[in-house]
């Protein structure tokens, strides 16, 4: 039974540290509130391969980390964001773009629990690694314009919902006896957040946006390609009516 609670522990880690983002950037500590999501990110990362390790997969942890996952990075970011950056915008703009990030989300979340997607794939920018970036770009905000922020916002909101497809590192398996090790890399993020608060989300930040950016330019080089080849295929259509018009 203990064994089987292990990764929904991991899960409600997640989900906590969500909670407790959001409670850090209304006290005016956004590093810290990045912080949070980054580690919750961690944690989301394990849980699965811990369930795998433990053979204890269940609807109920899928479940229940698709809750965690609207909170910690969907809400958590767009609240992040919202504080430090849109309070200076029109409201109603800034409550639209801020409710539209997590409803992105929860959308994205839904049509993972439901359809199959393509094996090493995932359809769509997976809400960890955009609430990520969210939440770590909005440590920017007085080095970048907030009409920047606004549109990145709706761009992450998109890519999330999008058909785009992403290299799913999910499936990469955890032996059972390495389970030990989660803790202590948990332990040493932490502290070196805590440590490192004003550098270390920002230099996080740059992974998981060429991530988002990597995505986006597989999916236009596949559209390039897609009309290359049909506009090759038209050409020798003609080529082809072409010679048999003359052979007549």
């Amino acid at each position: 039974m203990i064994t089987k609670s292990i990764p929904s522990l991991f899960t409600v880690g997640n989900l906590f540290l969500g909670i407790v983002a959001i409670i850090l950037v209304f006290n005016e500590k956004p590093d810290y509130a990045a912080m949070m999501v980054i580690i919750a990110m961690l944690l989301d990362g394990v849980d699965g391969r811990v369930a795998r390790a433990l053979n204890v997969q269940s609807e109920f942890g899928k479940e229940l980390d698709s809750l965690s996952d609207v909170i910690s990075f969907g809400v958590a970011p767009a609240f992040i964001m919202y504080v430090v950056a849109f309070q200076q915008l029109n409201p109603a703009a800034a409550w639209i773009v801020t409710a539209l990030f997590p409803i992105c989300g929860a959308l994205r979340l839904a049509r993972f629990n439901v359809i199959s997607g393509t094996p090493g794939y995932f359809i769509g920018l997976p809400i960890p690694a955009a609430g990520g970036v969210l939440c770590t770009l909005a440590l920017f905000y007085k080095d970048i314009h907030v009409a920047v922020l606004l549109v990145s916002t709706l761009v992450l909101s998109f890519l999330m919902v999008s058909n785009i497809k992403y290299p799913n590192f999910k499936k990469v398996g955890m032996p059972k006896g390495a389970i030990w090790i989660i803790p202590i890399i948990v332990v040493v993020t932490i502290t070196l957040g805590i440590i490192f608060r004003d550098h270390l989300s920002k230099i996080i930040f740059v992974p998981l946006a060429l991530y988002a950016l990597y995505g986006l330019k597989k999916n236009v080089d596949r559209r390039l390609s897609g009309r290359s080849r049909k506009r090759r295929k038209a050409l020798k259509n003609q080529e082809e009516t072409a010679q048999s018009e003359h052979s007549a």
